[in-house]
C-alpha cells in the first residue's frame, strides 16, 4: 500500500508542476513546487517511518521474565 502512495504523489506532484507551468513561471509556481515537493517527501518518510515500526526486530527475550535461579 504504501507504493501505491508513494506512486499517487509523485504523480500528484508532477501534474501540479505542469499546471503551473502552463502559463509560464513566476516565482509563485516555484514556492508551490518547492511546497509540492516537501509535502511529498515527508509523506514518503512517513510511510517509511511506519513501516520500519511495522517490520520485527527478531527474537528478544522477555524482560518481564527473570532467569531461573540454581538451588
Amino acid at each position: 500500500m504504501d507504493e501505491v502512495k508513494r506512486t499517487y504523489r509523485d504523480v500528484e506532484t508532477g501534474v501540479k508542476k505542469t499546471a503551473r507551468g502552463i502559463d509560464g513561471t513566476d516565482p509563485k509556481d516555484h514556492v508551490g513546487n518547492a511546497g509540492d515537493e516537501i509535502g511529498k517527501k515527508l509523506g514518503n518518510l512517513g510511510d517509511d517511518i511506519r513501516k520500519a515500526g511495522r517490520e520485527s526486530e527478531g527474537p528478544r527475550s522477555d524482560p518481564a521474565q527473570s532467569p531461573e535461579r540454581p538451588m
